[in-house]
């Protein structure tokens, strides 16, 4: 396996400049991981850079499902539903660790967007093209039955409810793993590496790029047959950078979502309702809290930085108690909250508003040969991988005569998922967590690591079983411990932020726990990665600015 530890940067950056490399991919969130984990698969010689963290975009500020699309079937969007829905079963068998299925009831009530006739015939066309699985196939509630589901729906006007089923996921976690699994298999990847300059041949074609380490600011030249910008909302900085941003553009929309403790709002069952402006919103259970999302504005600020808005927040709070009156939710009850970006491709005199535009994805070829994959959704990545490495496979046979395999992805489980597919995955958590109270865990913190690391559970039990008289000198709770260095070891973990939010999510899902042990995390990883002064400061400051803004809205 390659080496994927933040103690082994020097490394990957070396093997990115010595390697004359097929591929180059820019852009580290899931299109990128999925495209160079179906490249390394087909046999070319990929390389992935990362401006941020992995998942530090879109990919870890999604509603965190990995959903078939029934939105799209309103738009008649018939192929993206029948696409959408395929993949999502083959994500799931291919990582059951991190994408679970999670029953969806959909409310309809007197004069709201769906009926009871239109949801029926919308979900049975949904089940169809969407090849669902026979016990996944959607049912009808009465009002009754739906309010004994969720007593918390607003029953004024109840006619009933759509039962179906969507998976739930953690965005960020199905990156990594992605990316962890593109990395076993050959591929030199590397976070906090920015592209700062592209570069090209005599006639103009481009051959590679500058890459600047964000951490100690050296230059790196990588060269590359192939270039893939991957970079999601900042696929038209690369088209400009490569002077090829015309005709079709992005049109950034941003997303936001609420995080409220379970005993403010008490959800037993995931809802997608309708909103007083006919708009549709998610309300989903998960770890002890209820979050809420998402909105869809238009976008034109920082994009590394999108952030909540007083107007977004109340937007969110007017839905909640739309449709769940009786808990009367204030801004006093969001626990946590976090904002994204979607990079849609808008379409010049077309109408573009945020919920007109296509989630559809294209790929661009610019006149130096430069390739941006750009749109596209979580569920699809693989499907959009699979393309933008087709187009590269043939250009290569055209120049090179080489010919490379099809796609082999749809088989492969991620890092972590290899686990015989969702039907072995009860099984290996029963035993797993039987295996993770015998080394002296609770059941509960055991259960949450299995679910968390799949197969990769055995390294983290390791360090938890190993090491315990270090993480007692660091004044660390063992199991917090053993996730640290699992993720600086194996999974590039370099800055506070990159444990906190991406690799558990814990910022989202549990900010006290944040708070409780930031401290001595951040006393850990100073030392291990030997860290100047200046740079604590800086990633502390980082952080505790980001615990700021989840609870504090910025003035609109």
């Amino acid at each position: 396996m390659n080496n994927f530890s933040s103690y082994k940067r020097e490394d990957i950056f070396h093997n990115l400049e010595k390697e004359k490399l097929d591929l180059l991919v820019i852009g580290g969130g899931i299109t990128g991981a999925g495209i160079s984990l179906d490249a390394v698969t087909r046999g070319l010689k990929t390389g992935l850079v990362e401006m941020q963290d992995f998942a530090a975009g879109t990919s870890s500020r999604s509603t965190k499902l990995v959903h078939g699309g029934l939105r799209y079937l309103k738009q008649f969007e018939i192929k993206i539903v029948a696409e959408v829905g395929k993949e999502r079963a083959i994500v799931y068998e291919n990582g059951p660790h991190v994408t679970t299925p999670e029953w969806m009831m959909l409310p309809f009530h007197k004069g709201g967007t769906f009926g009871p006739f239109t949801t029926n015939i919308g979900l049975r066309v949904y089940d169809f093209l969407a090849g669902v699985k026979k016990q996944e196939r959607r049912k009808m509630l009465s009002a009754d039955e739906a309010l004994k589901k969720e007593p918390l729906v607003k029953d004024q006007g109840l006619k009933g409810a759509g039962y179906y089923v969507e998976y739930k996921t953690d965005d960020a976690r199905l990156t990594i793993e992605v990316m962890k699994k593109a990395v076993e298999k050959g591929v030199h990847a590397i976070n906090y590496a920015k592209v700062v300059e592209l570069l090209y041949d005599g006639s103009k074609k481009i051959i590679g790029v500058v890459v600047e380490d964000q951490i100690t600011g050296e230059k790196h030249e990588v060269f590359a047959k192939k270039v893939i910008n991957a970079g999601g909302p900042w696929v038209d900085n690369l088209r400009e950078m490569d002077g090829s941003k015309k005709g079709k553009a992005l049109h950034l929309t941003k997303g936001v979502h609420l995080v409220i403790p379970k005993e403010v709002f008490p959800l037993k069952q995931a809802i997608y309702f309708d909103t007083p402006d006919g708009r549709m919103v998610f309300a989903i259970p998960r770890e002890n809290k209820t979050y809420v999302g998402t909105t869809d504005t238009t976008y034109q600020g920082d994009i590394a930085h999108p952030q909540i808005t007083d107007k977004d927040r109340d937007y969110l709070l007017e839905a909640i108690n739309y449709m769940f009156p009786s808990l009367n939710i204030g801004p006093n009850d969001i626990e946590s909250s976090w904002a994204g970006l979607r990079p849609l491709i808008a379409e010049e005199g077309k109408g573009n508003s945020p919920s007109e535009i296509s989630r559809k994805d294209e790929i661009f070829i610019s006149d130096s040969g430069l390739i941006s994959m750009a749109g596209g959704k979580l569920t699809g990545y693989r499907k959009m991988a699979e393309q933008a490495v087709d187009t590269v496979v043939k250009q290569l046979k055209e120049e090179e005569g080489i010919l490379y395999p099809e796609s082999d992805t749809e088989k492969i489980p991620i890092s972590g998922g290899d686990i015989g597919g969702s039907k072995g995955f009860d099984r290996f958590k029963e035993q797993k967590v039987r295996e993770g109270i015998n080394l002296g865990l609770d059941k509960e913190t055991a259960l949450k690591l299995v679910q968390k690391y799949g197969t990769n559970v055995d390294l983290v039990f390791d360090v938890y079983q190993n090491r315990s008289e270090e993480a007692k000198e660091e004044n660390i709770d063992p199991d917090v411990f053993a996730m640290l260095v699992y993720g600086i070891e194996h999974e590039l973990v370099y800055k506070p932020i990159d444990f906190f939010i991406r690799r558990t999510g814990a910022l989202f899902f549990d900010i006290n726990w944040v708070h409780q042990h930031k401290e001595t995390v951040i006393n850990y990883m100073e030392k291990v990665l030997k860290w100047s002064k200046e740079q604590k400061e800086v990633y502390t400051k980082e952080l505790d600015q980001l615990l700021y803004e989840a609870v504090h809205p910025i003035k609109e």
